[in-house]
Parts: structure tokens; C-alpha cells; sequence
């Protein structure tokens, strides 16, 4: 009982707590201040880490001449933080201050780009709730996802990559909720409430992935755009292939732009992220749920292991209250779903 007292003493709340740790901690620091090399060692840690930060705070300037490389690297952007607790344990293992010092870059980008991501930022209010997914066109559990997206309460739901096998599938499960629907090529648009003005929009393809209606809401009009923009592709040969996206992308933006309804709420599989500047034609005139009131990164895509948010709900004269992402379906992206007020 002495020996345990003599190696242990009790904090006021009861706890253990060992000496020879805070002893430990101390003789650490005493060791590294008299260390003559613990500014001259890591320095190509300390290299790496300034470049990491700068690499994420002038992305833009990153030129997409060849293979689109700056748009590849907007596309996966936050995950460059991870490189931050990699370094810290090469700096600790450097015993390097500089590196430690340097670290101090990336990490405060990285929060600048990407902290108020962080947080919960939905608020009460809304009186409009939407929600999308691309469906995947190989999807062999049509009624499942229909029941999974409508289980939502949105009063509109966009579904992209329908073929034309399993429309009628998804019209069934759907009708039970949804009185009005239209499907246009291989994207469709389900409501609750009537819908007029219901056309394909043109976005330089050769076929339908777009459409664009008008639903009365009880609270108005609103305009609404369902889009699936061209895949991109990673090739090693060519980098990231996306000018048909690109050209897709600045063709939606003019339809968007010159909508006379002056209520806007976009939906879709965009195959890009917010942070990607060639979809600067749609973003720049539009609002990520996510980004305003989102929790978390809201990551779609792949469902396996969500890496990005390439499904986007953006809004235009309308009010975001909350956004979320709904469980997973039989498709390889996660729907999505976001609440605002007109």
C-alpha cells in the first residue's frame, strides 16, 4: 500500500495521475532547448509543409493547360490536410522546431479554406425541402431507392442516369407521393406540386441530360434545373479529361442566367466540386446548401468511401436552411437533400 502511494498520488477528483510523466514531458523540453541543431534539422519537412499550404491557398493560379491539372487538384482539395499530420510526426521524429514552426502554414490554409466546414450550420425555417441523386444506371434495387430518396419528405426529388428499362419502375414506386413528374432523357423531376414550363435545356451534348421546370409552390414559384454533366476521367496519358464537362457546365450556367423566374434551385450530378473553377459559369452564380448550411463536407461520391461532393444542391434567390446527405442506395453515389426557404 506505501509502495503504490509512493508511485501514484490521487487527484483531487479521485484519478491516478503519475509523476514521472509531467517529469518526462519537461526533461523532453530541457532536451530539445539544448539542442544546437533543432532549428537546422527538418528542413525539408518545413519545405514540404510551406509548399502544402501554398499549394492549397493559390490553387487557382494553378494552370489547367496541360491534362486540367488545377481542376484535378480543386476536386480533391480538402484531402491535402491530411499531409499535416504526416508531417507533424516527421517533425517530432526530426526533433526539428522549424519543421514544427512550419507546420503552422498548411494548418491555417487549411482552416481559412475549409473550417467553417466544420460546424453545424442548419438552422429552422424552411419551407421547401428538395433532394437528388444519380441513380446509377446498372442499379438493380429500383424500388429500394426510390422508397430510400422519398423516405426524404422532399417535396421534389431529381434523379439522374435513368435508363429507359427502369423508368417505369421508378414512375410506380414514385407515384404514391409524387403527383407530377417529368422525365427527360436520362434525368427526371418528381413534385408534389404542379408543374408547367417543363423542357429539356440544351447542354451541348447530343441528348438529354438536362431539364428545367417551373413548380408552384405554395409559396411560390420556383424555377428548377435538373443537370447531369459529363463524366470526368483521370488518364495518365491525357490528365483530367473534362472540356465536354467544361463546355456542359458554361452551357447550363447561360440557360441558368437568363431564367425569367427569379427562384432558382439547381439539381444534379455535376461531376465537379465547388472548389473546381470550371464550373465557375454555374458556382459563380449559385449557392452550395452544403457550403451555407451544410454539416460537415457532405462527401457523395463514391458511396464506398466518399471522397467528394460532385452531387450538388445550388440555389439562386432562395434561402438554404439545412443539407444533409441521405443513406445509402444501391448506387454508387449517396442522394442528397436540403431544406431552404423561397
Amino acid at each position: 500500500m506505501r509502495q503504490a502511494y509512493e508511485t501514484e498520488t490521487e487527484t483531487e477528483h479521485g484519478s491516478a495521475e503519475d509523476p514521472r510523466s509531467g517529469s518526462r514531458i519537461r526533461a523532453l523540453l530541457a532536451a530539445w532547448r539544448g539542442d544546437p541543431g533543432i532549428w537546422r534539422r527538418g528542413v525539408v519537412v518545413a519545405a514540404v509543409a510551406v509548399a502544402t499550404g501554398l499549394l492549397m491557398i493559390l490553387h487557382a493560379q494553378i494552370p489547367n493547360r496541360i491534362g486540367n491539372v488545377g481542376s484535378l487538384t480543386e476536386t480533391f482539395l480538402p484531402w491535402l490536410g491530411l499531409l499535416v499530420p504526416v508531417l507533424l510526426v516527421l517533425a517530432l521524429l526530426r526533433r526539428s522546431a522549424t519543421a514544427l514552426l512550419a507546420l503552422l502554414v498548411p494548418v491555417v490554409v487549411w482552416l481559412n479554406l475549409f473550417g467553417g466546414l466544420l460546424s453545424d450550420k442548419a438552422a429552422g425555417g424552411g419551407n421547401l425541402t428538395v433532394a437528388t441523386h444519380n441513380v446509377n444506371a446498372g442499379n438493380t434495387d429500383v424500388e429500394g431507392t426510390a422508397r430510400e430518396v422519398a423516405a426524404s419528405g422532399a417535396e421534389i426529388v431529381a434523379l439522374q442516369e435513368l435508363t429507359g428499362d427502369a423508368v417505369p419502375a421508378y414512375e410506380e414506386a414514385l407515384a404514391p407521393e409524387y403527383r407530377y413528374h417529368s422525365v427527360q432523357g436520362t434525368v427526371g423531376l418528381w413534385s408534389k406540386y404542379p408543374m408547367s414550363d417543363t423542357r429539356p435545356v440544351d447542354i451541348q451534348l447530343g441528348w438529354v441530360r438536362a431539364l428545367r421546370s417551373t413548380i408552384a409552390t405554395p409559396s411560390g414559384d420556383v424555377a428548377v434545373y435538373v443537370a447531369h454533366l459529363p463524366s470526368v476521367r483521370v488518364k495518365w496519358n491525357a490528365g483530367f479529361t473534362a472540356s465536354q464537362r467544361d463546355t456542359s457546365a458554361d452551357a447550363l450556367g447561360e440557360a441558368i442566367v437568363r431564367d425569367p423566374v427569379g427562384k432558382v434551385v439547381l439539381l444534379g450530378d455535376l461531376n465537379g466540386t465547388m472548389n473546381d473553377r470550371s464550373l465557375n459559369s454555374v458556382t459563380s452564380q449559385m449557392r452550395s446548401t452544403q457550403g451555407a448550411a451544410g454539416d460537415g463536407f457532405g462527401f457523395s461520391w463514391p458511396a464506398s468511401f466518399p471522397m467528394a461532393r460532385i452531387d450538388q444542391i445550388m440555389v439562386k434567390g432562395v434561402e438554404p436552411v439545412s443539407s444533409w446527405t441521405l443513406p445509402r442506395t444501391a448506387s454508387d453515389h449517396l442522394p442528397i437533400a436540403a431544406s431552404v426557404r423561397l
